[in-house]
């Protein structure tokens, strides 16, 4: 659940699917390198074939802000950096200089040209991590390195991730992620550093949707809804458990009103079909289906309509 404000997109409930490396006081900085094998695999798999990671460091950005004494503003600065391909290089500087920052620091935040021990360690690190990238088989099409990113939480200590559709980047970023060393001190003693990615999958599946990527070929998540007519709602949800116990989606329309109410809802939700129970078909235990795409009616029992609906009649 989302305790943000939501918007086009993103809703109070979501699925994201996340997957973490939890070391044992350790963990191998190759581990930071499998995270893009895994995007690269997923994504693949998944029809995708024009994606890019963009990989940084955060010890590079970190380091940087040590040599101009700006440890105690490295959170906001990141924050601020991570929005520069939504604000633009400009928007930057002057959000930089809301911070006091002078001009001649923030001209050496962009050419990046220090000297530190904290910076040359994010350095070697990230070397380390294209090297094994390589090793694990993604190819140089799918990632590269990008000093800009930044991911605005500050728990994030090492490596960086963010992936984007190259011929969609107004997207943002499809799956995102990096090295957390010290986010388990909040719970435990214990040292369990992570690396790891999440997908929004709500999110991510709701914009390629907007744009025409994915095909849908169902627009309901239900196949039948039954519509009782003034009868015992009993009958309507034996009807509704012998058709879902046959793999058939069924939903019941449960409140009262009007007929013509019922059938608008079934219409408004592009259900395929809508399953009538009515006093006769109680009696008889035919029922009424009607093909709300081309209006086609049928009555039968519900062993053949089973048949009907899983296109075996």
């Amino acid at each position: 659940y989302r305790g943000e404000r939501m918007q086009k997109g993103r809703y109070r409930e979501f699925y994201q699917c996340d997957i973490d490396i939890i070391g044992d006081g350790e963990l191998n900085i190759i581990n930071d390198a499998q995270m893009p094998a895994v995007i690269y695999n997923t994504f693949k798999k998944l029809g995708f074939d024009n994606f890019v990671i963009h990989i940084n460091n955060r010890k590079i950005l970190n380091g940087l802000f040590n040599s101009m004494d700006l440890n105690e503003k490295t959170v906001d600065i990141l924050r601020i950096i991570d929005k520069i391909d939504k604000i633009g290089e400009e928007k930057v500087k002057e959000c930089l200089k809301d911070f006091e920052i002078s001009d001649e620091k923030i001209d050496k935040i962009n050419s990046l040209g220090i000297s530190d021990g904290i910076y040359n360690q994010g350095l070697r690190e990230l070397t380390d991590v294209v090297k094994y990238i390589k090793a694990f088989g993604v190819p140089y099409d799918f990632f590269e390195i990008d000093l800009k990113i930044a991911r605005g939480l500050d728990y994030y200590t090492g490596t960086v991730y963010e992936t984007f559709l190259k011929e969609h980047r107004e997207l943002g970023s499809i799956c995102s992620g990096g090295r957390y060393d010290n986010l388990a001190e909040f719970y435990t003693d214990k040292k369990l550093p992570g690396v790891g990615i999440s997908i929004g999958l709500t999110r991510l599946f709701y914009q390629l949707n907007e744009i025409n990527e994915i095909k849908v070929k169902d627009t309901s998540i239900s196949k039948v809804i039954v519509l009782p007519m003034d009868v015992d709602m009993t009958d309507c949800i034996e009807v509704a458990n012998k058709l879902r116990a046959n793999g058939i989606n069924t939903d019941v329309y449960m409140e009262g009103g009007k007929f013509k109410k019922k059938m608008k809802y079934a219409d408004k939700w592009q259900i395929p079909y809508s399953l009538i129970i009515g006093e006769d078909e109680v009696k008889t235990k035919m029922y009424t289906v009607k093909n709300m795409k081309t209006g086609e009616q049928i009555k039968d029992s519900i062993e053949n309509l089973v048949k009907y609906f899983n296109g075996e009649k």
